[in-house]
């Protein structure tokens, strides 16, 4: 599913770039205006606020191509793709529970549900703060600007090691906060929509749980599913804001 968010990026964005180039006219129209409207967003709100004009132009591409498929995968993962397509194959082509099908499509369409992806996201971040802070004051400099200048030297035995730890506990934050809203919302629909096999079972009849669906847990299902289109904007916003803002923290040292 990782590489089909990307590939479906790349592709989307690589089209309506190459037909707006090919028209005559300057203004965009249709879903390039849309992608017009993205771009100067993570520009002149995320990026040029956080990194300064001189910079904005260097990190704007990487922000952007975070925001860009975080929302494309976030999205995607409202889709029940994948299971709808393990239920053609077990009861329309009727094969068995460990078919290769099955198999090849086992854990889900949210991949920024899953940890492994978040922390490679975090890692780019991890490593794009290092670069930054090292393009705009040098190696060595970017390195003394961790803690402050001119205190005491037991001070620095205390900060140094706390602002080390604070080096890997933002990509950390980042990696968690991600997964966890993107799975904490998947849990809480299946939970609810588990009280109609729950009622079911124990009441020993099918009516007691189409009751409890159509009652309770289909209107509460569909409301969490409206709350997570909003969350899906919201972590994508999120995540690309706090790796501009821990990149315009390498840029422009304050302590």
């Amino acid at each position: 599913m990782l590489w089909l968010v990307g590939g479906f990026v790349f592709l989307i964005a690589t089209l309506s770039i190459r037909r707006y180039v090919k028209q005559d006219r300057l203004v965009p129209s249709g879903f390039t205006n849309a992608l017009e409207a993205v771009v100067e967003f993570v520009r002149d709100s995320i990026v040029r606020p956080n990194v300064g004009n001189q910079w904005v132009n260097t990190w704007t591409p990487l922000i952007l191509t975070f925001f860009c498929f975080i929302l494309t995968a976030n999205a995607i993962g409202l889709i029940p793709i994948f299971e709808v397509v393990a239920l053609l194959d077990r009861f329309v082509l009727h094969t068995g529970a460990n078919s290769f099908v099955n198999r090849l499509i086992h854990g889900g369409t949210t991949a920024t549900a899953n940890f492994n992806v978040t922390a490679g996201l975090a890692t780019v971040t991890f490593f794009a703060i290092i670069v930054a802070g090292s393009k705009a004051h040098g190696v060595v400099k970017h390195w003394k600007n961790i803690v402050p200048h001119g205190l005491h030297p037991l001070i620095y035995v205390m900060l140094i090691p706390i602002e080390i730890i604070g080096m890997f506990v933002r990509p950390f934050a980042l990696t968690m906060r991600l997964a966890a809203n993107m799975t904490g919302g998947h849990i809480a629909i299946l939970s609810i929509l588990s009280f109609v096999f729950l009622f079911s079972e124990m009441f020993a009849r099918a009516i007691a749980g189409i009751g409890v669906g159509l009652v309770v847990a289909v209107p509460l299902a569909v409301g969490i599913s409206a709350l997570e289109i909003i969350v899906v904007l919201v972590q994508a916003y999120v995540f690309t804001l706090l790796s501009a803002v821990f990149i315009g923290m390498a840029i422009h040292v304050h302590h």
